[in-house]
This record gives structure tokens, sequence and C-alpha cells, in this order.
């Protein structure tokens, strides 16, 4: 039971930006995540305040992926970047 997900154009934008180191750990926790039995060791967790529809997890020390479910098994990944993306 996977999850599918599908990439607003924002984070499509900023993910076209980083490194490719960079874009290669993204995608390794990105292929973690579809597997709901990785997100516990992914931190997903739901946001608070003006984000309380939307969950996040991280990436690395620094970068973390917001999304929101669609479905049940369908995410949206909406942002990612480090800790300013909550402002």
């Amino acid at each position: 039971n996977m999850i599918g997900i599908f990439y607003s154009p924002f984070f499509i934008r900023k993910y076209n930006r980083l490194e490719s180191e960079l874009k290669e750990e993204l995608l390794e926790k990105i292929d973690l995540f579809k597997d709901r039995k990785n997100h516990t060791s992914l931190k997903v967790h739901k946001l608070h305040g003006k984000f309380s529809s939307q969950f996040s997890f991280s990436t690395n020390y620094k970068f973390r992926i917001v999304f929101r479910y669609v479905s049940k098994n369908e995410v949206l990944f909406l942002d990612l970047g480090d800790h300013d993306i909550y402002k």
C-alpha cells in the first residue's frame, strides 16, 4: 500500500534550484516516504497554527518537506527547505 505523491509547481521550482547532492538525498527520502512503515524514522508529523492542515518530515538535519493529504493514499508536496518555510 504505497503512497502516491503529487508535486506542486512551487515545490518543483524549489527542488530544481537545489545542488545535485541534495537532490539525490531528497529523492532517497521521498522513496522511503512512499512506504508508511518508514514514517516513524522520517519523523512525519502534523503541523500547527496556520499550517494545521499540513504535515512535514525531515530529509536531513536541515531540510524538510511540507505536504498535505489529498486522499488516504495520496499526498501533495507543497514546499521544501529549512525552518524558514514556516514563516
